[in-house]
């Protein structure tokens, strides 16, 4: 019987494995990087150690830091939780031959499988020949061999673009998994992603749980799923099934696993096997009534899975909240994570606590929120309704696109593809704010302040703040008068510092407002307190280039210097962060005026990384 476990991961799925343990008594280390070093995760183990020496990017790919802390915390089993080393078979060889027990399957699985090329030739498939890639291929997927979670990952639709799709996701692949393997394979523009989850024993028992639909994804990366896959036909369901099992078999598979296909014109075209836990778990969890993290620790020990699986129950769905601006092309986010927290009636799983720092280092996940109900409509509804209603108070986060994508005809319809956003991203996206969430942050702001403090007997001008929201500047105006708080074209019930009340058109409405220095969340609306007056030194120099996150600059243009011609969209600077990379491009077609940066140097958001000069046509 396992004893002890440490999680060889961080973050969310690090909590949620310490939960299972916890409800089965095993106790429970975490191993931390110094930036992770009051993280939840290393909090909320029985004991924490900290792995010395690597940069915060690379502490969890360090194997041999972590199976010494195993050994010297008293840990008698591992678990890798996903990404990371979760598909490393040599992590997984160091694991068992250090005599501890490994929470997953046998190395020689994980070496069939882990890597997506070895898996298809196994399968009887094989990927493109990069090579050979001509025309008539086109497009095509670049993909690491290793990992997931869309890291390492280029649609390429022009030739000319294979090569510096092919650097770029090497490079991106060897930071996420410390494998810079990738590639290349057909891109089918409508197909959907369904996958089947496994869990298998020693005993030559494999189940298959049901499927996930996966197919909305943003730079190929999931943001929400659900089980089961909705409106697949019988004979599909169980081909899916049996390819799974089959995958499975052939690898001799033990513990939880994923098979993941693209489905198009009622065909299954089998992509990957994750020999790990998926992120997206949670959602067979909840249809099937089981913890699967309960059954891999259950399997590792040896113990036989019962005959049949549980019967599937309801509808699951998730969505991914990620701390990230779409009004900077979804840029990583940074900051104070003030306050996280969703109605009753749907599942939370983080990795994050109120007051926690959002890092660079790390993929920009907060949480996943889980809805379960009898029907999809009420199970869509439900993960809607709690989303809009949560508290999310610090970093700009994509909430507004996961209510709005789940609220959309063609999801709620079922029928998503995995080109769904590529068709209705920027409608999803476009800015919008309650009008009335200003007025309700300037009254806020107001309440406690001395009645006669602020009240003339004789009328005079009105209070006047500003804030922005939703990327444009608002300007509000109130009075203060015996009554107390006035303002035009509403009634002011109440105004107190975290509640202000308005009757507008006869109807009441409540707005909670928090307020963390500039920043103020107004229900679901987020805004920042403007200055009065502005600042004359903050004024830029047209063409000016702002780091949009913090980050390292990985890559400088070639032969970029003062005085260089760029041309508009010309990349010029790539910045990695939280283990992807973004291209700052040129604003304007013109002369470079200054650069400000070297490779390798860290930034800071609003850094000014260089200037462009507009070129001027001659009249």
């Amino acid at each position: 019987m396992i004893s002890t476990v440490l999680v060889a991961n961080r973050g969310e799925i690090a909590c949620r494995v310490f939960r299972t343990c916890a409800d089965l008594g095993i106790r429970t280390v975490a191993v931390h990087s110094d930036a992770d070093e009051n993280a939840l995760h290393a909090r909320m183990a029985d004991a924490a150690v900290r792995l010395p020496g690597a940069a915060p990017a690379e502490t969890y790919l360090r194997g041999d830091l972590i199976v010494k802390a195993a050994l010297a915390a008293g840990a008698d089993a591992v678990h890798p939780g996903y990404g990371f080393l979760s598909e490393s078979a040599g992590f997984a060889r160091a694991v068992l031959d250090a005599g501890l027990t490994w929470i997953g399957p046998a190395p020689q699985a994980i070496e069939a499988m882990a890597s997506k090329t070895r898996a298809k030739r196994l399968m009887g498939l094989a990927p493109l020949d990069a090579a050979g890639v001509t025309d008539a291929d086109l497009p095509v997927l670049v993909k690491a061999a290793a990992g997931g979670g869309g890291r390492g990952m280029r649609i390429v639709r022009r030739l000319d673009e294979l090569p510096a799709a092919l650097e770029a996701a090497r490079a991106e692949a060897a930071s996420a998994f410390g494998d810079g393997e990738v590639f290349v394979e057909p891109y089918i523009e409508r197909g959907r992603h369904v996958e089947v989850q496994i869990l298998a024993d020693a005993h030559g028992t494999v189940w298959a749980l049901g499927t996930r639909d996966c197919s909305l994804q943003r730079r190929h990366q999931k943001v929400i799923e659900e089980a089961p896959a909705p409106g697949l036909a019988a004979g599909l369901q169980e081909e899916l099934h049996a390819l799974a099992v089959r995958a499975a078999r052939a690898v001799s598979y033990t513990g939880a696993g994923t098979v993941e296909f693209l489905v198009a014109d009622g065909r299954a075209h089998f992509l990957e096997m994750n020999t790990r836990l998926q992120v997206e778990h949670p959602v067979t969890e909840a249809v099937f009534g089981i913890d699967l993290v309960a059954e891999q620790i259950r399997v590792a020990e040896g113990r036989p899975l019962d005959g049949e699986p549980p019967r599937a129950r309801g509808h699951a769905v998730e969505a991914r909240l990620y701390a990230e601006d779409p009004a900077r092309e979804w840029a990583p986010q940074t900051g104070t994570l003030h306050r996280l927290a969703v109605p009753a009636g749907v599942r939370l799983d983080t990795g994050c606590a109120d007051g926690d720092t959002i890092g660079v280092h790390y993929d920009p996940m907060l949480a996943k929120v889980v809805a379960h109900a009898p029907t999809r409509a009420e199970a869509v509804r439900r993960l809607a309704g709690a989303l809009d209603a949560a508290a999310v108070h610090g970093p700009v986060t994509n909430r507004d696109l996961l209510v709005r994508s789940l609220r959309h005809e063609e999801f709620t319809s079922a029928r998503m593809d995995t080109g769904f956003y590529d068709r209705h991203l920027p409608e999803l996206t476009a800015p919008a704010a309650d009008p009335y969430a200003p007025l309700a942050a300037a009254l806020a702001d107001a309440h406690g302040r001395s009645r006669f403090g602020g009240w003339r007997n004789v009328p005079s001008q009105p209070q006047v703040k500003r804030y922005e929201m939703a990327g444009e500047e608002h300007e509000v105006r109130y009075r203060h008068t015996r009554e107390g708080l006035a303002a035009d074209g509403v009634r002011v019930v109440q105004a107190g510092a975290h509640l202000v009340v308005l009757e507008v058109d006869g109807v009441r409405r409540r707005f909670e407002v928090a307020r963390y220095g500039d920043q103020v969340h107004v229900g679901s609306t987020r805004l920042t307190a403007l200055p009065r007056f502005p600042d004359p030194a903050a004024q830029l120099a047209p063409g000016s280039l702002l780091a949009p996150m913090p980050g390292t600059v990985v890559r400088v243009a070639d032969g970029l210097a003062e005085g260089a011609a760029v041309r508009a969209g010309q990349p010029l600077i790539w910045l990695e962060a939280m283990k992807m990379q973004h291209q700052i491009p040129a604003p304007v077609t013109g002369t470079l005026g200054a650069l400000h940066v070297r490779t390798g140097q860290q930034v800071e958001p609003g850094m000014l990384l260089a200037v462009v000069h507009e070129l001027q046509e001659s009249r």
